[in-house]
């Protein structure tokens, strides 16, 4: 029993050793100029799958766009992208997203998150952390839409929303809670 207990935790540490070499590699900084063609394709992208995503966007006070995040894991994971803040339709700094965790998972995938600052006060609140932890330094409510809804049509009160997609559309049951933000030095 105890040789299955060792052999199985050496499985699960090898397997996290490998998703962490992954995520090292997506960790190489790309410039400015490679993560805003990503954040333009990004943003293209959501205003195809998400009604009324274009006005909502063009009336936020920020847009943060994270393009490519991979999260991986096997009981031990952590997900790291790369993306840009724009205001004004304009990138005025890059940022990382990067999160841990624990517990049943397996396997790799690949989303979009696109994280919407609709109020000036948390912007500024935000461009002035020096790390924001979703949760802990601003809370970001998830919108899943239903068949049908655009987010034109809903009544969206909180002060900053996020939304996960990925190729196949939003994305439902994901969480961004005790995700690390971190401003890169571009």
């Amino acid at each position: 029993m105890k040789r299955m207990t060792k052999i199985a935790l050496t499985v699960i540490f090898a397997l996290a050793f490998i998703s962490g070499m992954a995520l090292a590699k997506r960790a190489e900084a790309a410039s400015g100029k490679a993560i805003d063609i990503k954040v333009d394709s990004a943003l293209e992208d959501f205003t195809k799958k998400v009604g009324g995503g274009k006005k909502f966007l063009e009336e936020a006070k920020g847009v943060l766009v994270f393009p490519s995040v991979l999260k991986a894991g096997f009981g031990i994971g952590g997900q790291y992208g790369e993306g840009a803040l724009r205001v004004g339709g304009k990138s005025i700094d890059y940022y990382s997203i990067a999160s841990a965790s624990i517990g049943f998972q397996a396997g790799a995938q690949e989303m979009t998150i696109v994280i919407v600052f609709l109020e000036k006060n948390e912007l500024d609140k935000f461009q002035k952390s020096e790390g924001w932890e979703v949760g802990v330094d601003g809370s970001v409510a998830l919108v899943t839409l239903g068949a049908g809804a655009s987010v034109d049509t809903m009544n969206i009160k909180d002060p900053v929303v996020g939304f996960i997609f990925n190729n196949k559309g939003l994305m439902y049951n994901l969480a961004l809670q005790g995700t690390k933000i971190t401003k890169l030095n571009k």
